[in-house]
């Protein structure tokens, strides 16, 4: 328990947590996009904070940190990322994958059934990086579908994806989103536009009902990795009582010994060999 209040004494704007409830003050998140797209936004409605998309039972569901459509119908979905992630299997970094699939389902959650696609509204994958993807040291990176013949030639889907370098030198951003990134990186105050989110972090970690709720959520996700582990050693210790099985010199009780299976368990899986 104390353990977990540490944890929540420290957390900074990097976390999934704090970085949901301060862009659903609609204050900070309609600055925050205005700045970066060098736009005045009327207004802004929250559709869903941190929403899961699953289309099909079959499919992988993704979450979602924050979504938001303003006064003209242009969809915003912005995300934190902390850790530059690869696949292990493949050894390729996931994230150009993860934007194509954050796009894709959030263009099936927008279009209702029989609906034409030219209905679909302009959108805005924002992804907040404390790491420089691309390594070419610019503050944005903004990705737009254009002809590899003709690169003046812009399918105009009016799908945008922007991945943020809060660590970037190079590039033309206004000061609050630099203050912003400094913000990120070091936990800095430099505008009154940090300032607020700060404030507004240090109101969060004084509200005994926020404090409560990631108790709960850190909660939900220990049992889950639990649950995952023990899943995982069940799986190892059933492929290891096949392998066993099919050496034939083993006897069903020493391999129920040897991977903590029960008897039956293991005679149910001779009968299925």
């Amino acid at each position: 328990m104390q353990d977990l209040l540490t944890k929540f004494a420290n957390l900074t704007i990097q976390s999934d947590f704090i970085f949901k409830k301060v862009m659903s003050r609609k204050r900070i998140c309609k600055h925050l996009l205005e700045e970066l797209l060098q736009i005045e936004i009327a207004d802004i409605n929250y559709l869903e904070a941190e929403k899961t998309l699953e289309p099909e039972y079959t499919s992988r569901g993704i979450r979602l940190d924050i979504i938001v459509a303003d006064d003209k119908n242009t969809h915003y979905n912005l995300e934190m990322q902390v850790k530059n992630n690869k696949n292990p299997d493949t050894d390729t970094y996931v994230l150009p994958q993860r934007s194509r699939y954050y796009q894709a389902l959030l263009d099936i959650d927008l279009l209702q059934k029989g609906q034409p696609y030219d209905l679909l509204p302009p959108t805005f994958i924002i992804f907040i990086c404390v790491f420089d993807f691309f390594e070419q040291d610019n503050y944005v990176y903004t990705f737009k579908k254009c002809c590899l013949e003709n690169r003046e030639l812009e399918l105009s889907d009016e799908a945008t994806t922007m991945i943020l370098n809060t660590k970037g030198t190079h590039g033309d951003i206004s000061q609050d989103i630099k203050s912003f990134y400094d913000y990120v990186n070091n936990h800095i105050v430099t505008t009154d536009f940090t300032k607020q989110i700060d404030d507004e972090i240090s109101y969060l970690k004084l509200d005994t009902k926020v404090r409560r709720e990631f108790m709960l959520m850190e909660a939900r996700l220990l049992d889950e990795r639990r649950e995952g582990i023990a899943e995982g050693e069940a799986n190892a210790n059933i492929a290891t009582a096949k392998r066993m099985l099919a050496k034939g010199c083993y006897s069903l009780e020493v391999i129920a010994e040897l991977t903590n299976l029960s008897l039956a368990d293991v005679e149910k899986l001779k009968k299925e060999a």
